[in-house]
């Protein structure tokens, strides 16, 4: 499938061709719509039996009322027959059928067969199937049916399937359409017709090529024109399939490859006439076999079909080339051959063409000796053959998709015989019941279900049985027979007779068969017709209703097609697609999706355009800021030399992405913005050559267009960033580079104008002078937004709608959107027209109902939720049908499937107009809608809903559905494109509030954050009680929150000290044994009230997590994953923290009054660690200390470094494992492409070894220089612990939680890492 606009534009130029040469070639005929059944004489209607005089089937015309008024058979079957032989050939367009006149007789279902000669009839197909026509369900009334595919034949037979419960079968009839006549040319595998050009040669931009064929080879050469430069055309039959094989053209060093090869329908050798077009105009070909067309383009570059002296049909010429030997030639007859507006075989019957190598040219097809029997299955055939005979000898051909089924089965006088197919081969099963060892079996054959014709010849005499499979004598398998043969005379073919019979657990056999042989002798099927010899049930005689259902393929994108009888199935494995017939996408549209997933920064699959002919492919989202990146990167590596000249003195860099064209356009045409890196590092190597020369240097992007703009300019700006800043390093120029000087410059910026991205080529051109030197840095291409994916309108009353017109139906359609409203009711889309309907509604606020037509019949299903819907916040809807089933899906995880009809599917031109909303009068959707998708395509809902009453672009209330996102206490903020979340009140940063924000402090690092005496933006804020009861925002405090993280080897040290302008406090410390210490001093009591710590080392390294809340004397303290303690302040204390002043963290560096004993104990040499998440109640003071962007009252002192210092905790629920295609392990989940496998981490193997050893070296000098510093620091004491149950295997307590809390990591090392570097 591909992109409606795409293809129109695509196949313009052969479009226009072929129209003005139709137009030119062929002048308007009239319409075809004779009516041909009711000119004919009583006598050209014939039928299977008469019910009575009266009834004959010559009075089987239409709106007739002769006789008994029309037709009825003497059986009410389905046995029946109703035939009209028109005389000739004609085109057969339309049927029209009416029961008997004033009767209860009428035919309600049936079918057509067809054919030239009665005989190897032929069933009317459509959508891939033997199809069913819809007849009458009264006696006057008229069902008139206009065929898809118009039918080419003299005979038409029709075939009741269902008839009137009150009475008989009873039919009038007719048939509408027109005279057809061709030339026809029967081949016998000699005779070439070769057409000789009026010149030499002939080049040739556009060619129109027809014929129709009828064949009962599965090779054979159609046609054959070659040039002496290569070029050539050729249209062969291999394996019954058609062979479509181009080459304009390939260079002269083979690099340019022009050979295309194009493979089209099956089972072409059923003695049926076929017809092929082939049009050409350049490069672009069109090829119909049967209606069904093909499009490509060939490979290479040329355009021109240069051949020599001659074009064949039916073989090769004499003058062929010996490369083109060995091609078998055409047998079975050939009409309608035009070959660029000459008919060919018209000139062959004036013979104006060179004919010689027929022996005997006729003018006429002959007919096919040949009696195909179709058993389904539920069918058998038995035929009689001689009984008490010594020898059994059966052969018979054969062709299924089906890799079991029983063949035959004959009993003998003392046991059994059977042939059947096992897994596709062919098995003999003999069982003797009189021996010991009853049972012998023999096979022979492989993948014999393949839909061709398989011959099988079963021997056996004397004391040995031989099969040969296919007539290859030196395959044939034999085998020792324990007693003598003796035949019991009867054979049954096809299995069903068998259903009642436990001798045999083969299936019925559903195929074809013919050339039965028994006793050596060819049996009579023509008699078993006739009802002379043998007997059948349900077997359709002289005919082969086989159906290829992968032909045309319904697996899309890719999907491999494998079949049985009656259905077949697609493995959409390594496509990046999923469902029956692979048209779901695995993957999300873009970064942005993944990102309201809850996804993290990473490398991902994307398929920009979901079900559309772009494959899904890799790139980097990069999700840390609240904007989301896509990256996609390039193979040249940054300062990569320039060198390698040519004559010309141009050095050309090629930038290949690890996707193609396509795939780059998916992105930047839906990106906000793009943007790409480029630096040209010159000594002596000139760039743009301004002011005002020729530039030495440009860029290719997009379209293979050359530009003259470098980094940080615009188009049609010959200037450097420096040009534009006006800070060049020479005034005179407006790149540094421009200036010529030896000293090595650089011009570097960024391309922002995305319609030119991305660079794909770089020519330098100044690198070939003594001296002279560059360097060339082109970065990924960056891309920012999704602006499909915030796509929206809002519906704000319900007879409002979105008009658009008519999208590209296919067999296969997929509907996405996101909706969200509070209206239980609403009819999101729909279209009204009388054929083609589609319907998706919300109903009852819980369920999502999806209604379409396949052909005649609706089909309706649902999905329910168990949550309201009409909560106000975003759900999605994904729709889709196909040939083969139909599925609704609400939210990934609520879904309904239902099988389709198997009728109906034909592929559709045009929808008729969608409405978005209910234009029928129905109540339409209220809400919000966006991110609308039909088989790829985006409907652009904001510029439609601008010019549309009732309907206003955009959507509003997003953090309703994705608020939960914003973590650790962010909060939501709309915009008018989705949402961002405000980290500014928390400790934490990135798109969802989930980064650490910490610092390492050496030695002496303070940071001090002072609060304003007055209220203002920095004014300390109280968290709301328990209760939920506000406490005044003044900054004397009754409760507050104190929360922070850390990790060091250094005690004793402060952690966290609050100050007021009062003599009251609060701190935190590490004493010298290096447990935790709280102390409150409020007033009221002589000595500050201290929460001790005693069971646990802290300066153990490990990140350690601290939450002290306090609600007036209730202190509550959290650590780590420890339960909750509680604490309460003595009577005697205060409740209120008086004018809180300042937060220090590290050390304290205060004016006036303080505790000795923090000063004496702990306030020397300083904390020596990590500190991270600091934050009392709303105020976040080392986030405003590291954050140049935030302006507040804060000082620091010595060196803080940034560093992460411990891993947040996963605050976002994972997806099931199922569900997630990222999950290596997903059900069903496939990654598509070969790709080398990768560790979890998505690093490979080698780094992996290769970092897990400088890892244990740097753990190894961290451990001896631990064990230094305790040694020298350390105070004796001991402490005891009492942890939980389940860590007696780890070394200490601090090692039991890492071991059980994967969001514990040591980070302490990186971050001294990152310091010393």
């Amino acid at each position: 499938m591909q992109h409606p606009t795409v293809l129109l534009l695509w196949w313009l130029p052969v479009l226009c061709a072929i129209i003005s040469t139709s137009r030119a070639a062929a002048p308007v005929s009239r319409k075809c719509e004779d009516s041909l059944a009711t000119p004919l004489p009583y006598s050209s209607l014939t039928s299977s039996s008469v019910y009575a005089r009266g009834y004959g089937a010559g009075y089987a015309k239409l709106n007739r009322k002769q006789g008994s008024g029309g037709w009825s058979p003497l059986d009410t079957d389905r046995y029946q027959w109703l035939q009209v032989d028109l005389g000739s050939r004609k085109q057969v367009v339309a049927i029209a059928t009416q029961g008997r006149y004033s009767s209860t007789d009428w035919t309600s279902k049936y079918r057509l067969l067809y054919s030239d000669t009665q005989k190897n009839w032929r069933p009317y197909l459509q959508d891939g199937n033997i199809w069913t026509f819809e007849g009458n369900v009264n006696s006057e009334g008229v069902v008139r049916h206009e065929l898809q595919h118009a039918i080419l034949a003299r005979y038409i037979r029709l075939i009741p399937l269902d008839w009137s419960k009150e009475g008989r079968i009873g039919l009038r009839l007719e048939l509408y359409g027109c005279s057809y006549w061709a030339d026809v040319i029967s081949f016998d595998g000699h005779s070439v017709i070769s057409y000789r050009f009026r010149s030499k040669k002939i080049k040739i931009v556009k060619d129109i090529i027809s014929l129709k064929f009828r064949t009962t080879a599965g090779e054979g050469l159609l046609l054959h024109g070659e040039g002496q430069q290569g070029d050539y055309i050729s249209l062969e039959l291999r394996r019954a399939r058609l062979q479509l094989s181009i080459n304009l053209g390939s260079n002269q060093y083979g690099s340019i490859q022009g050979h295309t090869s194009v493979t089209s329908g099956s089972l072409l050798d059923d003695d049926h006439w076929h017809s092929v077009l082939i049009e050409r105009y350049r490069r672009n070909v069109n090829f119909t076999l049967d209606h069904h067309t093909q499009q490509f383009r060939t490979n290479g570059e040329f355009d021109h079909l240069d051949l020599d002296y001659e074009i064949s049909f039916g073989g090769l010429p004499v003058s062929a080339k010996p490369s083109s030997a060995g091609k078998e030639n055409f047998v079975g007859c050939m009409e309608g051959i035009t070959y660029n507006g000459d008919n060919i075989t018209n000139l062959v019957r004036r013979k104006k063409v060179d004919t010689t190598s027929f022996r005997n040219l006729t003018f006429s097809c002959a007919e096919s000796n040949s009696f195909p029997v179709f058993f389904n299955s539920t069918s058998f055939l038995r035929l009689p053959g001689q009984s008490d005979s010594d020898t059994l000898s059966v052969s018979l051909s054969f062709r299924t998709w089906n890799p079991n089924g029983l063949l035959m089965f004959t009993t003998l006088a003392d046991g059994w015989v059977e042939v059947g197919l096992i897994d596709g081969k062919v098995t003999i099963y003999m069982n003797v019941t009189q021996k010991k060892s009853p049972r012998i079996d023999i096979s022979s054959g492989s993948g014999l279900n393949d839909g061709q014709w398989h011959s099988v010849h079963l021997n056996a005499l004397e004391n040995y049985a031989m099969l040969t499979v296919d007539g290859d004598e030196a395959s044939t398998v034999r085998t020792a027979i324990p007693i003598q043969i003796q035949t019991g005379g009867t054979y049954y073919f096809g299995g069903y007779f068998l259903h009642t019979n436990t001798r045999s657990h083969q299936r019925s056999f559903q195929g074809c068969m013919q050339m039965i042989h028994i006793d050596d002798h060819l049996a009579d099927l023509r008699a078993v017709e006739q009802g002379l010899i043998g007997t059948f049930e349900n077997v359709s005689l002289d005919m082969c209703a086989i159906v290829d259902r992968c032909v045309p393929n319904h697996c899309e994108h890719g999907g491999r097609c494998s079949q049985t009888w009656d259905t077949f199935s697609c493995n959409c494995s390594g496509t990046g697609y999923t469902g029956a017939t692979c048209h779901t996408p695995l993957y999300q549209q873009s970064c942005e999706e993944y990102k309201h997933q809850g996804k993290t920064s990473g490398s991902y699959w994307i398929d920009p355009d979901g079900s559309g002919p772009i494959a899904p492919f890799r790139v980097t989202c990069d999700m840390e800021e609240e904007m989301v990146w896509t990256t996609l990167k390039n193979n040249l590596s940054p300062q990569t030399s320039v060198s390698g000249a040519d004559q010309e003195g141009k050095a050309v860099l090629q930038i290949t992405y690890n996707v193609t064209d396509e795939q780059v356009l998916s992105v930047t045409n839906i990106a906000e913005t793009c943007e790409q890196y480029v630096a040209y590092a010159c000594r002596m190597s000139r760039l743009l050559n301004s002011p005002d020369g020729v530039p030495f240097t440009w860029w290719v992007g997009r379209a293979n267009e050359r530009h003259f703009y470098w980094g940080g300019s615009g188009p049609g700006i010959q200037k450097c960033l420096c040009g534009i800043e006006h800070n060049c390093t020479d005034a005179k120029h407006y790149c540094n580079c421009d200036a010529d000087q030896r000293a090595w410059r650089e011009d570097a910026g960024l391309l922002v104008y995305k319609d030119h991205l991305p660079v794909s080529q770089v020519v330098v051109g100044d690198t070939s002078r003594a001296g002279s030197e560059a360097k060339l840095t082109v970065g990924p291409l960056k891309c920012q937004g999704d602006r499909n994916y915030w796509n929206s309108a809002s519906f704000t009353s319900p007879a409002s709608f979105l008009h658009f017109p008519s999208f590209r139906g296919e067999t296969s359609t997929d509907i996405s959107f996101y909706f969200k409203t509070s209206s239980s009711h609403g009819v999101f889309l729909e279209n009204v027209g009388t054929n083609n309907f589609l319907h998706v509604e919300l109903r009852g606020g819980s369920m999502v109902f999806f209604s379409f037509d396949v052909g005649s019949e609706r089909v309706e299903l649902s999905v329910r939720s168990p949550a309201p819907l009409n909560n106000d916040q975003w759900h999605r809807v994904e729709a889709e049908k196909n040939i083969k089933e139909a599925m609704v899906q609400l939210d990934g995880q609520y879904r309904e499937v239902r099988a389709t009809p198997l009728q109906g599917h034909a592929k559709l031109e045009f929808y008729s107009d969608l409405y978005v909303g209910a234009s029928s009068g129905q109540r339409g959707f209220l809400g919000c809608m966006r991110a609308l998708k039909i088989n790829g395509v985006t409907f652009d809902l904001k510029e439609k809903a601008k010019v549309t009453q009732g309907v206003n672009p955009g959507c509003q209330g997003h953090c309703s559905s994705y608020g939960m996102h914003c973590s650790n206490g962010g909060k939501c903020m709309e915009q008018y494109n989705g949402y961002t979340c405000d980290c500014s009140l928390t400790a934490y940063d990135g798109p969802f509030c989930m980064d650490d924000v910490g610092g390492y402090f050496e030695t002496g690092t303070l940071v001090r954050y002072d609060f304003l005496p007055e209220a203002g933006p920095f004014a300390l804020r109280e968290v709301k009680s328990p209760a939920g009861v506000d406490v005044q925002s003044e900054a004397n405090l009754t409760q507050e929150e104190l929360v922070f993280s850390f990790s060091t080897y250094s005690a004793p040290s402060i952690l966290v000290y609050i100050s007021s302008r009062t003599q009251d406090y609060v701190a935190v410390v590490l004493r010298h044994n290096g447990t935790l210490q709280i102390r409150y001093s409020l007033g009221g009591l002589t000595e500050p009230y201290t929460i001790d710590v005693d069971h646990r080392n802290m300066a153990n390294g490990q990140p350690h997590s601290v939450n002290i809340t306090r609600n007036m004397r209730d202190i509550r303290l959290q650590l780590d994953h420890y339960p909750v303690s509680t604490y309460t302040l003595p009577e005697t204390s205060d409740t209120q923290f008086n004018l809180v002043k300042s937060i220090f963290l590290g050390k304290v560096f205060e004016t006036g009054q303080i505790d000795p004993i923090l000063i004496e104990r702990y306030n020397t040499p300083g904390f020596v660690g990590c500190l991270s998440r600091v934050q009392l109640n709303s105020v976040a003071p080392l986030k405003a200390a590291l954050r140049s962007s935030v302006a507040a009252p804060v000082s620091t002192h010595g060196i803080l470094v940034p560093s992460n210092c411990g891993a947040s905790p996963l605050t976002i629920s994972p997806m099931a494992s199922a569900s997630d295609p990222w999950h290596m392990e997903a059900a069903g989940a496939v990654f598509p492409f070969n790709e080398d496998k990768t560790s979890g981490t998505g690093v490979d193997r080698n780094s992996a070894i290769i970092g897990g050893i400088i890892s244990m070296v740097i753990f190894v000098v961290l451990c001896i220089m631990v064990l230094v510093i305790r040694h020298m620091f350390r105070h004796k004491g001991s402490y005891h612990t009492n942890e939980a149950k389940g860590a007696e295997s780890a070394d200490c307590a601090d090692a039991a939680i890492i071991v059980n809390d994967p969001a514990f990591t040591e980070t302490i090392d990186e971050s001294k890492k990152e310091w010393f570097i």
